[in-house]
């Protein structure tokens, strides 16, 4: 089973699973990675794993063992056929930015008052790294499975890439 599956299938104590648990509703993961097509190009064939220590990435994960965050891209695909083999379905998938969008934080900025910089440029700054896609907008990906949920949830009504998975 892969990092992937467990998320959506992975057996607890009694053998179930998150799909087979969920009688209706959605679950909703967000983290970076690529649909199949893009997660195995050419250009990865050293894979995906990233090291982060002091704000700084690179490749050795044995440099400052316990100290740096190791981590790897998920690939959305793979997730996408567990949980439909948990009898689940594909509610949505599309980056960060457009699902925040959708889902309005556009207007929560909106609300701050410009005037008030030592209020409004924090928050702004966050908007910001949250949506541009050099920051977190495209390179983090939210996609949503469930069981029993009719039409499209919010976050996904524009911008879906469900195709692409």
């Amino acid at each position: 089973m892969t990092r992937t599956q467990v998320g959506i299938v992975g057996a607890g104590p009694a053998g179930l699973t998150l799909g087979r648990l969920l009688e209706r509703g959605a679950l909703l993961v967000v983290d970076y990675g690529f649909p199949a097509r893009e997660y195995y190009h050419p250009q990865r064939s050293m894979g995906t794993l990233a090291c982060h220590y002091r704000h700084r990435v690179h490749g050795d994960p044995f440099f400052l063992p316990g100290l740096q965050d190791i981590t790897a891209h998920v690939d959305f695909s793979a997730l996408a056929r567990a949980a439909a083999d948990a009898g689940m379905q594909v509610l949505g998938y599309a980056s960060q930015a457009q699902f925040l969008v959708n889902c309005g934080i556009t207007e929560l900025l909106e609300r701050e008052d410009p005037a008030d910089a030592r209020r409004y440029l924090p928050v702004a700054s966050a908007v910001q790294k949250l949506l541009m896609p050099q920051e977190m907008g495209e390179l983090f990906k939210v996609l949503a499975v469930g069981r029993g949920v009719t039409g499209v949830p919010k976050g996904f009504r524009e911008g879906d890439r469900s195709g692409t998975l």
